[in-house]
């Protein structure tokens, strides 16, 4: 009886929506509920209303976005027999819906998600053993080192735990290529990789051919291997000493368990990031993913494998034949797999590696093309929604993270509708102008506060919309590609520890400089169409200030493909910690202010610049965090500063022995409160109102520094001398 008054309950309440949907208005009526709508959200949301508060905000926003459903539906699409107008109106009356639809799914996934698990889950009785994968293509072998070094640091039995690289670059088939350029790289991979790892004590394993990509290398690691747990590390993805730690209990708790997943934190901005100079003070855009997405999925047992960061068990990959390899996404489809028969997976939201992503532009969106393409190959070939063995829940959960990779259509759709309307007339939205403030431009601003409440902190307002832009020009072509031919994508590894020696325009620039002059004569014909058709300005001035916004994209995307000229690979990360400086025969104390992949800085007590010199070679030694014992570090200063009653000593590493990486680990990577420290620092919701202010001032700007650097380019000046700004 209960569960029947529920179900009567809720069609009641279903019934009272749609008719309140549905419910016919004037326009005067329609803005007065949407402005009212949007005060109580705006109070909502001042006060920091959580819990029920939050669920009704977003219950209040969903009716709106669904009233305006309702109207865009029955009253402005184009009449079916003028094709001209109802082909593009109809494009973009589906573009509208996808968007609705992913919003639908986005609430359903993090309307409240998880709370933060707690970390350092109880072992009880004998720890499992653990085979840690560090699978490897091409990167480079000092970046491989640091990774090995700080997973072989690891704070875990070393009877119970076994580090293995699994090299694909040194293979048989490599080794054995016709271009001998070729085989020779391979073969003196395969020889200095192997003596690194019998250095460090690592498991060196390749095989025969390079079949089936990643997924093909990790099950030939499962083949040599016989832990009961299996951590993966991506190459340059390097775990603090307590991740073993903070997650294998978990498996402890649940047979059923095959995987614990932990977010990808990253030493160095993306191009976005680098090129508007945000990283600092603006929360990443994994963040939103790791911070949010992440623990809603988890709340419906739907959280999924990220291909590194993680641990997964093995007797459960041994159900499904190891890793799966039909996509070239293999971590999420082997999240599937394993969902789909029973298997339970855990999100622990909380930093304990430390990697490097794409630097360069034409990198970055080589990385999201292979996902966007693997996400495609899922929703071909292991379609969600009629995936018998997933619960209705995790179904929707995976439509939402597959779905989403179709956003380069509607966001080319939306780029380009104004433009059929100011450049050929066309009407395909038939609305006045006062419809539009009524309901388009409420719906808009709705949809704005519900990202708003949904994301708050991890997402600053417009910055999701900027990243769709960017990579809709060149993702657009890779999702159709894959459309046409599911099974033709190959996965190509992303190339890491790039540098940028000096600023210049990205080699992908050019489609967004036209774009920017195509959308900037559309404003010129705003203005003429006003002035000789002032009888239709209502309409004209909505279409054109659309364009306009889309213009203000189009600019600030011009600032995210001039690329700043950078040397450094990552950031430098603030620590404290004592050490000892070498001169000469004598140490000095001092303590290590900052460090980074490649060096640190080191302050030292007086006034020494007299006793330093550049390119001088020395060493520092301080006590390491898994024994206490001194390690002795090689140094080269490279830049020397005087300070109030110190010296400044920024020096690069030079390792001259595969076991000095165990004390660059050691530096870097070992303590992991210093990330979850660098992300909060940065969290911080500067709300709609101050938050689009931001960003069009950014893209003002940004518009200016793009023009910048093509007007070097074009005139062939030395780059070497770029603005620093």
């Amino acid at each position: 009886m209960r569960r029947l008054g529920i179900i009567m309950t809720w069609m009641f309440m279903s019934i009272c929506v749609l008719l309140l949907v549905t419910l016919p208005v004037n326009l005067q009526t329609q803005l007065i509920a949407g402005a009212t709508v949007l005060a109580i959200m705006m109070v909502l949301k001042t006060l920091n209303a959580g819990g029920i508060w939050r669920l009704i905000a977003l219950a209040f926003g969903t009716a709106i976005v669904m009233r305006y459903v309702y109207w865009r539906t029955t009253s402005t699409l184009p009449p079916i027999n003028q094709l001209e107008n109802f082909i593009p109106g109809f494009l973009l009356y589906l573009a509208e819906m996808y968007s609705v639809m992913m919003l639908a799914l986005s609430l359903f996934v993090v309307a409240m998600p998880l709370p933060h698990r707690p970390g350092r889950p109880t072992v009880k009785g004998k720890l499992p053993s653990v085979d840690v994968f560090i699978p490897t293509y091409n990167e480079d072998i000092e970046l491989l080192a640091n990774t090995m070094a700080a997973a072989k640091a690891m704070d875990y039995p070393a009877d119970r735990m076994k580090v293995w690289i699994l090299d694909d670059g040194g293979t048989v088939q490599k080794r054995n290529a016709e271009k001998i350029v070729e085989a020779h790289s391979a073969e003196k991979r395969f020889t200095d990789l192997k003596a690194l790892c019998e250095a460090l004590d690592v498991h060196y394993l390749t095989r025969e051919k390079n079949a089936h990509a990643k997924a093909g290398n990790l099950n030939n690691g499962l083949e040599h291997s016989t832990g009961e747990l299996i951590a993966v590390f991506d190459a340059d993805h390097a775990p603090a000493r307590d991740f073993l730690l903070e997650t294998v209990g978990y498996f402890n708790e649940d047979e059923k368990l095959f995987l614990v997943q932990t977010p990808h934190f990253f030493l160095n901005p993306d191009p976005l990031e680098r090129n508007l100079r945000t990283f600092e003070q603006m929360p990443s855009e994994n963040e939103m993913f790791y911070g949010i997405i992440q623990r809603g999925l988890d709340k419906w047992n739907a959280a999924f494998f990220c291909g590194s960061a993680a641990v997964l068990r093995r007797e459960a990959l041994n159900v499904t034949g190891g890793f799966s390899g039909v996509s070239i996404t293999e971590d999420c489809e082997t999240a599937i797999a394993l969902h789909s028969r029973g298997w339970n997976s855990v999100y622990l939201d909380k930093p304990l590696i430390a990697g490097l992503q794409p630097a360069t532009f034409a990198s970055f969106i080589g990385q999201r093309s292979r996902w966007a393409q693997g996400m495609m190959q899922i929703l071909r070939f292991r379609f969600p929604l009629f995936n018998g063995g997933l619960s209705l829940p995790q179904r929707l959960c995976y439509l939402s993270s597959t779905l989403f990779w179709l956003f380069p259509f509607p966001r080319a759709i939306f780029l380009v509708a104004p433009l059929f309307y100011l450049f050929f007339g066309l009407e395909i939205f038939t609305a006045s102008g006062g419809e539009f403030l009524a309901y388009t431009l409420i719906y808009m601003i709705v949809n704005l506060m519900m990202q708003n409440y949904l994301y708050g902190a991890f997402r600053w307002p417009w910055i999701s919309e900027l990243y769709e832009y960017v990579q809709t020009i060149h993702l657009l072509p890779a999702v159709i590609s894959v459309m046409l031919n599911p099974r033709k994508p190959t996965f190509k590894v992303t190339a890491k520890d790039e540098r940028i020696d000096r600023s210049r325009l990205s080699e992908l620039a050019a489609p967004f400089f036209v774009i920017f002059f195509v959308l900037l004569i559309g404003v010129g014909v705003t203005i003429y169409r006003i002035y000789t058709e002032p009888y239709k300005a209502d309409v004209t001035l909505v279409v054109g200030a659309w364009n306009l916004l889309n213009l203000i994209f189009a600019g600030c995307a011009l600032g995210v493909v001039s690329e700043r000229g950078d040397k450094r690979p990552s950031r430098r990360v603030k620590v404290s910690r004592r050490c000892e400086f070498r001169f000469g025969d004598k140490w000095v104390p001092g303590t290590i202010d900052d460090v980074s992949v490649n060096g640190i800085r080191v302050q030292l007590l007086g006034n020494l610049t007299d006793q330093l010199s550049i390119d001088m070679a020395s060493d520092v030694r301080f006590k390491t965090s898994a024994t206490g014992e001194m390690g002795d570090l090689p140094i080269q200063v490279r830049n020397i500063r005087k300070q109030a009653g110190e010296t400044a000593v920024g020096c690069l590493f030079m390792p001259d022995d595969p076991t000095d990486h165990t004390l660059i680990a050691d530096l870097i990577f070992a303590n992991s409160s210093q990330w979850t420290k660098f992300q909060l620092d940065r969290r911080g919701n500067p709300g709609l109102i101050k938050g689009t202010i931001w960003f069009f001032g950014v893209a003002m700007f940004q518009t200016y520094r793009g023009f910048s650097y093509l007007a070097r380019q074009i005139t062939g000046r030395d780059k070497a001398g770029w603005e620093r700004t």
